[in-house]
């Protein structure tokens, strides 16, 4: 794993050279998932139990049932999961921009990843760029 962060310091230089900021920010969120042992999002498969790391991009409170649910939208630079935990209506410290890792079993609900009620730990918001 040491090896690894070398290369990728470096094709994040050079990346910079080029400007893609969004290509930036998505190699630093995954760089840091390896660095934790977390899975990419879009390497998952259905029912599997995983730990993710990524960036909260949108909150929101969704009622399902009748049962209160907030939900969280969270992007590791190679796609996205919907984290939903139901009978809360809001998390302290978990709001857009949170960085986080998700432990739990993910599935697929019409097309879209979600994890339900995941084990979560909250990390200090890197400083991408």
């Amino acid at each position: 794993m040491g090896s690894d962060k070398p290369a990728g310091l470096l094709r994040r230089a050079f990346r910079g050279l080029a400007g893609d900021r969004d290509q930036q920010d998505a190699e630093v969120l995954q760089d840091f998932a390896q660095d934790c042992g977390a899975r990419s999002i879009t390497g998952c498969h259905d029912r599997e139990m995983v730990t993710l790391y990524g960036t909260l991009r949108t909150i929101t409170f969704s009622p399902r049932g009748g049962v209160p649910a907030l939900e969280g939208e969270l992007y590791d630079g190679t796609g996205t999961v919907k984290l939903i935990w139901l009978g809360r209506r809001k998390i302290a410290g978990i709001h857009p921009g949170s960085e986080l890792i998700a432990s739990g079993r993910i599935g697929v609900v019409d097309g879209d990843r979600v994890m339900f009620n995941p084990r979560y730990e909250l990390r200090p918001t890197a400083a991408h760029g």
